[in-house]
């Protein structure tokens, strides 16, 4: 499980392709200090395997679901990627709950400076997960645990505040690209349980009153 909350910006030192997926390789120093084989890495937000440790460097697999649902493959040798290891169980959850399973790919609109150092970041997201996205909730962009600050349609947007502009990846992002997001997984556990209920009657505000809500 992880946090949102990245502790580093890796480089790409190789991809490459396999008869089924591609192998990736990430040139990084903090995460490396208790890093072990086999270990969980998240890499943008995806939740990989670390294998090959080097002094400076990890190698992940990734399999062809990886790269179909996030913007891994669009990785080359010099991408910058967002690294964050798995939550210690004394850790605190300064972001929120993060499992690095990807949902699906949006796409950057628009970074716009609101001034300050702070930013307007617009995604379109694919209209499967319109369902788990709500004003004020969690959700997850290349792993940055973020808050939705407004959502028009197909278009989510949130606040990029100094410190996460200089300490991610969207500072470098440009309009087209992919971004992932992994929406909240209360909201998904939640929406499912709704989806079984047998619902005669519509839920009202007076109806939760009486059931002691």
């Amino acid at each position: 499980m992880f946090t949102g909350i990245i502790e580093e910006l890796g480089t790409v030192a190789s991809i490459q392709s396999r008869v089924t997926g591609s192998r990736l390789s990430v040139r990084c120093a903090t995460v490396m200090e208790d890093l072990r084989e086999g270990a969980s890495i998240a890499v943008n937000g995806v939740c990989l395997t670390a294998v090959d440790l080097g002094p400076d460097t990890f190698s992940a697999d990734l399999a062809p679901e990886t790269l179909r649902r996030s913007n891994l493959g669009d990785l080359r040798p010099g991408s910058r990627v967002n690294l964050e290891r798995p939550l210690a169980p004394t850790g605190r959850l300064s972001g929120h709950i993060v499992q690095g399973h990807v949902d699906g790919a949006g796409e950057l609109l628009g970074l716009e400076a609101l001034g300050d150092e702070n930013w307007w970041l617009r995604v379109r997201i694919p209209s499967a997960l319109d369902a788990f996205l709500v004003y004020k909730g969690s959700v997850a962009i290349d792993g940055i645990s973020l808050t939705i600050a407004a959502l028009e349609g197909d278009v989510l947007s949130v606040t990029i505040i100094p410190h996460t502009y200089r300490n991610t990846t969207l500072g470098g992002y440009r309009p087209g690209a992919h971004v992932n997001i992994e929406c909240d997984i209360l909201a998904k556990h939640v929406e499912k349980l709704l989806r079984k209920l047998d619902v005669k009657t519509p839920l009202t505000i007076e109806k939760l009153r009486e059931g002691g809500y």
